[in-house]
């Protein structure tokens, strides 16, 4: 009877392993060829003076003619130095600052991309940084392939300690998650810090955003375009497309991010992500739970290694895999104490956003 709980690990495994051979399927793409696509960029952002002159350099050394991109930079209703910056850029006559006529991030991006001249829409945060061949990439995979969504990699930069580790770790594993799922036609996470798709494709979407939720501009989007038929979404695995995000700087700010995510999962209508989002929820649970039964009984402590052991394999596996393609493989060496933790941390981040629900934040 102790070993019966062990069975709840069983979809779990599934799952994983099979977004796991959808990784192993997936090719690295090269821009062979010189894109004519017009690309217009859009930045919503709120109070970010600090980061924002970065992006913005990342930007203007960007290899691609300045005739084929604008950048439209939408203030959220700053309250510091924000317009300014972003409007007091010189000779650069391809980058456009407006205000939001709205609040929050996704009446922004609506703004933005409202008066937007580019078929081809990307969007990405004032704390992001990327390579020079970051638009032609985005750009070049678009006249391959006419997908309606192109999903980019994310990846957070390092902080030194467990903390930023483990943070490298768990963003690499949804990296996985949402390359291999988006392969297998599942796709289930997107980041709106790296994604392009067609201006149409948007406007036609628009309105299934939840407007009335202060996050997941990027994730009901996906949700939303899956449902229509003959929507192509596709995942771009290039170095070159990569966007490097900033960390968050403590526990406090990391566990209000995550409140943020899970503050928009209670509108979910997508099966897939419900699915993948119990299955892991009930093995999370079932972790914890064996745990603590095994400090009663030993007999339960056992079936918790097992337990951990079966879980383990997948995670490695996606993260071995995610984290060889982007150069962060020496991160596997904090594999096994972040395995460990993440349980508890996941039911803190659950406890805590029931404590302190989500207010309305950018």
């Amino acid at each position: 009877m102790h070993w019966l709980p062990a069975i709840l690990i069983l979809p779990y495994i599934f799952l994983l392993l099979k977004i796991y051979r959808s990784l192993l399927k997936i090719k690295p793409f090269e821009a062979t060829t010189i894109p004519i696509t017009f690309v217009s960029v859009v930045v919503a952002c709120r109070n970010e003076q600090e980061q924002l002159p970065h992006l913005l350099r990342s930007i203007s050394e960007q290899d691609y003619p300045a005739g084929l991109f604008e950048v439209i930079i939408v203030d959220d209703n700053s309250t510091d130095k924000t317009w300014e910056i972003a409007s007091g850029l010189k000779g650069r006559t391809n980058i456009f600052t407006i205000y939001n006529k709205g609040s929050g991030k996704k009446h922004a991006l609506r703004t933005g991309i409202n008066v937007a001249s580019g078929k081809l829409i990307v969007t990405t945060d004032a704390d992001c940084r990327m390579g020079k061949n970051w638009i032609r990439t985005i750009a070049s995979f678009y006249e391959t392939y006419k997908p309606d969504m192109i999903i980019c990699p994310v990846q957070v930069e390092s902080l030194p300690g467990f903390f930023g580790r483990f943070q490298e770790l768990e963003f690499l594993s949804l990296q996985g998650i949402t390359a291999g799922s988006a392969f297998q036609g599942q796709g289930t996470m997107c980041n709106g810090a790296n994604l392009a798709f067609t201006k149409e494709a948007y406007l036609k979407n628009a309105d299934n955003l939840h407007f009335e939720i202060a996050t997941g501009d990027d994730v009901f989007f996906l949700h939303s375009l899956k449902k229509q038929i003959r929507s192509k979404i596709l995942w771009l695995e290039s170095p070159e497309a990569l966007v490097t995000t900033v960390s968050s700087p403590t526990a406090g700010a990391y566990f209000r991010q995550r409140r943020r995510w899970i503050s928009k999962s209670k509108a979910y209508n997508d099966t897939f992500s419900i699915i993948l989002g119990i299955v892991t929820f009930v093995t999370i649970l079932l972790q914890v739970s064996l745990l603590v039964a095994g400090i009663i009984d030993k007999t339960f402590l056992v079936v918790f290694l097992y337990v951990l052991l079966l879980k383990s394999v997948p995670d490695f596996l996606i993260l071995l895999n995610i984290s060889s393609k982007y150069g962060r493989k020496k991160l596997m060496n904090w594999f096994l104490p972040a395995q460990i933790v993440y349980p508890f941390y996941v039911l803190s981040v659950v406890i805590y956003s029931l404590i302190f629900p989500q207010s309305k934040e950018h």
